[in-house]
C-alpha cells in the first residue's frame, strides 16, 4: 500500500510539472532550433514511471531485507533455543580436532606456553619462540627464566622467575625491557599502557609493592612491615594502583585494599593513599584487578565486590550453600563470571555461566548440559573445557565457538583474539 501511494504521488508530481513547462512556453514565434531545446524540457511520463517503479521496488526489497536481518537479530539475541539452533545450524559454530592450524610441540614437559594479544608463546630451554594464529614464528626471543609467572593484557606480555629475581616485559614481540630486582617475586601485572606491578618477599619487610612505567623505570615503592601484599592493579589511565593486604597476625584474617594516588606515590608512598576498605573479618581477599579505567573489582573467597569513586559495592556472593559454584573470575574487561551447576535428573546435571556487567549489574546467562572441568577468562571471552568439548562464550552469553576433542586436552591458553588447544604434541589454535 504504502509503495502504491509514493507511486501514485510521483506520477501525479511527474504530471503538474509537465503542465507547468507547458504554460512556460513562449507564445512569440520561434525557430525550429528553439522549439526543440524547449522540447528537450519534457518528460516522457512512461519513462519517468517505469524508472521510479525499479527503484521504488528496489528500494523495498532492501528494506525488507533489513527488516528481516533486524529481527532475526533481535530473536537470536532474546531466545536462547532459537540461538542454539542458528549456532548449530546455521552459523555452522562447530569445529572439530583436526581441523585447525596447530604448533608442534616437541617437548610438552619442559615447555612453557602462554597466549597473549593474537600470538602464542612457547617458553622452553631459555628461548621464548612467539607463533601468530596461523601457527608460524613470528619471533624468537632470549628469556633467562625456567619456573615462569606471566600475565598479558592487550600487547603486552611480562613474565617473571617464581620466587626469583629476574623479570621481562614484552610489547608484541620484543623485549621491551629486562631488570633483576632486590627480593622474591610473587605477584606481577601489568596494565593495557605497560605500567607494571611487582610485589617482592624476602626483604626486611614482609611485602614491598614496586611500580614501574613501560620503560621499566621505577616510580616509586610501597613497604609492608606489618601486612602481606596479595595483588596490586594499576588502572587503565595510569592514575591509581589498587593493593589487597591480608593481616593474619590477629585470630581472625583481616583484609584490606588500599588506593594510592601514582602521582602523589612518586612524592611520599605513605602519604598516597585516597582510600581504604577494610573487609570483614575472616573475609579473604584473592585476587584484584582495574577494569574500565578507574573501577577495582575484588574477588574474595566468598564474594565480589566493586570500588568506584572510593565507594565499596558488593555485586555477588560465592556461596557454596546457596549455590554450587566451583569456578569464578574477575580476569575479564569489564564483567565477573561464575557458574552455578543444577541437578536436573539424577543423571544430569545443567550449568548456567552467569556472566554479569561490574558497572551495571546487567546479568547475562549461557546455559548448556553438563558440567565444566575448568574455565578460562581474558578480555571479552571465556573458554569452557567440558572435557570432550570446549565452548567460547563471549560476555554477552553468546557461544562464539564450540569445538569438539576426541582425546584428553591437556589445557587451554586464551587471549581476546586466539586459544590455543594443548595437547602433548601439538597446539591447535582457534581464532576468536
Amino acid at each position: 500500500i504504502v509503495l502504491q501511494k509514493m507511486l501514485k504521488t510521483d506520477i501525479n508530481y511527474i504530471g503538474k510539472m509537465k503542465e507547468g513547462i507547458q504554460r512556460m512556453k513562449p507564445k512569440t514565434k520561434d525557430s525550429g532550433d528553439s522549439k526543440k531545446d524547449i522540447n528537450l524540457l519534457y518528460f516522457n511520463q512512461d519513462e519517468v514511471k517505469t524508472i521510479n517503479k525499479k527503484k521504488i521496488i528496489g528500494v523495498g526489497i532492501l528494506l525488507v531485507i533489513i527488516c528481516l536481518i533486524l529481527v532475526i537479530y533481535l530473536v537470536y539475541a532474546a531466545n536462547e533455543n532459537f540461538r542454539a539452533f542458528m549456532d548449530a545450524n546455521i552459523l555452522n559454530k562447530s569445529i572439530e580436532q583436526d581441523n585447525l592450524k596447530s604448533i608442534t610441540l616437541e617437548n610438552y614437559d619442559n615447555s612453557n606456553i602462554f597466549a597473549y594479544s593474537k600470538y602464542i608463546a612457547i617458553l622452553k630451554d631459555n628461548t621464548l619462540t612467539t607463533y601468530n594464529s596461523s601457527g608460524k614464528i613470528e619471533a624468537e626471543n632470549n628469556i633467562q627464566i625456567t619456573n615462569p609467572i606471566t600475565t598479558g593484557n592487550g600487547k603486552y606480555l611480562i613474565i617473571a622467575e617464581q620466587d626469583s629475581s629476574k623479570i621481562y616485559l614484552l610489547k608484541d614481540n620484543n623485549i621491551r625491557w629486562e631488570k633483576t630486582l632486590e627480593g622474591n617475586i610473587s605477584r606481577i601485572s601489568v596494565n593495557s599502557s605497560g605500567y607494571s606491578t611487582i610485589i617482592l618477599k624476602g626483604t626486611a619487610y614482609k611485602s614491598v609493592v614496586l611500580l614501574l612505567d613501560d620503560s621499566g623505570n621505577e616510580m616509586f615503592k610501597y613497604y609492608m612491615s606489618s601486612t602481606i601484599a596479595v595483588d596490586a592493579s594499576i588502572s587503565e589511565d595510569n592514575k591509581y594502583v589498587g593493593i589487597a593486604e591480608v593481616n593474619t597476625s590477629g585470630t581472625l584474617i583481616q583484609s584490606n585494599i588500599k588506593i594510592l594516588s601514582i602521582a602523589k606515590a612518586k612524592e611520599n608512598p605513605t602519604e598516597a593513599i585516597v582510600y581504604t576498605y577494610n573487609a570483614p573479618l575472616n573475609s579473604l581477599v584473592l585476587n584484584i584487578k582495574y577494569q574500565n579505567k578507574n573501577k577495582l573489582v575484588c574477588e574474595y573467597d566468598n564474594e565480589i565486590h566493586v570500588i568506584k569513586d572510593n565507594v565499596d559495592t558488593k555485586i555477588t556472593d560465592i556461596n557454596t550453600d546457596q549455590e554450587k559454584i566451583t569456578y569464578y573470575s574477575i580476569e575479564l574487561d569489564n564483567n565477573i563470571v561464575k557458574n552455578v551447576e543444577e541437578n536436573a535428573s539424577l543423571f544430569t546435571t545443567n550449568t548456567a555461566i552467569k556472566i554479569i556487567n561490574s558497572t551495571t549489574q546487567k546479568e547475562n546467562t549461557y546455559k548448556f548440559e553438563g558440567v565444566i572441568k575448568e574455565m578460562y577468562c581474558c578480555g571479552s571471552k571465556i573458554a569452557l573445557n567440558l572435557g570432550s568439548e570446549i565452548h567460547f562464550v563471549d560476555t554477552n552469553g553468546w557461544l562464539i565457538k564450540k569445538y569438539t576433542s576426541n582425546q584428553e586436552v591437556r589445557k587451554i591458553v586464551i587471549s581476546d583474539e586466539v586459544a590455543g588447544i594443548i595437547y602433548r604434541n601439538k597446539i591447535e589454535l582457534i581464532k576468536l
